[in-house]
């Protein structure tokens, strides 16, 4: 398997404070509210990264270091918000977060203990922070996505499946940054000749109602990267096959999960980044000193499974490029 690695940078190179790895006599906590079920496989590659990072620069669980975790596998900002109340209530140190949601959430109840979000998309238009080079506030961390790569989604979609005039773009209606990835494919569209059409869900009725709806020769499908498409990712699977759409994600499991074909970052070097952060806070660096950063590790993965299952040949430029094949 070949990796690529895009190096993002914020007008050039950025240079940190260094902060001290002094010992310290007592034990610091952390609140991590995260996006995922507790038994999730793909969430514990992502919390043992995370605690292995944290290991690296002398954080031990049950010497120096205690982690509070609170899981919600849903996008529900309600719950969010309790779960977020849960982990302020045991005065933790800084607060690690995921997604777009867990940010809202938190920043409802929060605007003083540190914090640090990963896997998060358009900070700034989603209003969690002033600019990515001075974060501003309590809070900083580490982008999922820019708006632009719907457009990047959309091109892969085509390339896969030539034949494809009308791409269906699967999103929850009620997130900002989903609307602007509409956005970017939208303007990709006219281009490639290809309508784009919106389907707004909220759960697996939704999903399977907007295939029946949408389900059509010469059609393919995105699918934003939301709680509501990550948590439902077999039957979005299943029903690809089905109905034979292409399907193109974010993430290297939605493709493992019967998606034709993903590429989207390494989420797992998001949170293992994260810690870092974590550690600089807790060493007594601010938020607001920290820029956030974009990813560095970006992977295309190809289902050759679903592709035989729905009739279509992958073109070998296509391969060629490919980090993974599932076969």
């Amino acid at each position: 398997m070949r990796r690529r690695e895009f190096i993002a940078t914020l007008g050039g190179a950025v240079v940190f404070p260094l902060v001290a790895h002094a010992q310290t006599d007592r034990t610091h906590r952390i609140g991590a509210l995260v996006a995922f079920a507790e038994n999730d496989e793909e969430g514990k590659a992502r919390i043992a990264a995370f605690r292995q990072q944290l290991q690296e620069h002398g954080w031990n669980e049950g010497h120096n270091l205690q982690i509070d975790f609170r899981y919600v596998a849903s996008g529900d900002v309600e719950r969010m918000r309790v779960a977020a109340a849960e982990l302020l209530a045991l005065a933790p140190d800084v607060m690690f977060v995921q997604s777009n949601p867990g940010v809202a959430a938190l920043q409802q109840l929060n605007r003083t203990i540190p914090a640090v979000f990963a896997q998060v998309a358009d900070p700034v238009g989603s209003g969690f922070i002033d600019n990515l080079a001075r974060p501003g506030g309590n809070i900083t961390g580490f982008t999922n996505f820019e708006a632009e790569i719907g457009g990047k989604w959309l091109e892969i979609l085509k390339e896969v499946a030539p034949t494809m005039t009308r791409a269906v773009v699967l999103l929850h209606p009620q997130t900002t940054a989903n609307v602007a990835f509409l956005r970017a494919a939208e303007t990709a569209s006219t281009s490639l000749g290809i309508t784009v059409t919106r389907a707004g869900v909220r759960d697996a009725a939704e999903i399977a109602a907007a295939f029946e709806t949408y389900a059509a020769p010469n059609s393919g499908l995105i699918l934003i990267p939301h709680f509501v498409t990550v948590s439902n990712r077999v039957l979005i699977g299943e029903l690809a096959i089905r109905h034979h759409m292409p399907t193109v994600a974010a993430f290297r499991f939605m493709a493992a999960s019967g998606s034709l074909v993903s590429y989207g970052v390494d989420v797992v070097d998001l949170f293992r980044r994260g810690a870092s952060y974590v550690d600089r806070i807790l060493r007594g660096a601010k938020p607001a000193d920290l820029p956030v950063q974009a990813p560095t590790k970006y992977e295309l993965v190809v289902n050759l499974r679903t592709a035989k299952a729905i009739g279509l040949t992958v073109p070998t430029t296509l391969l060629a490029r490919a980090d993974g094949v599932i076969e």
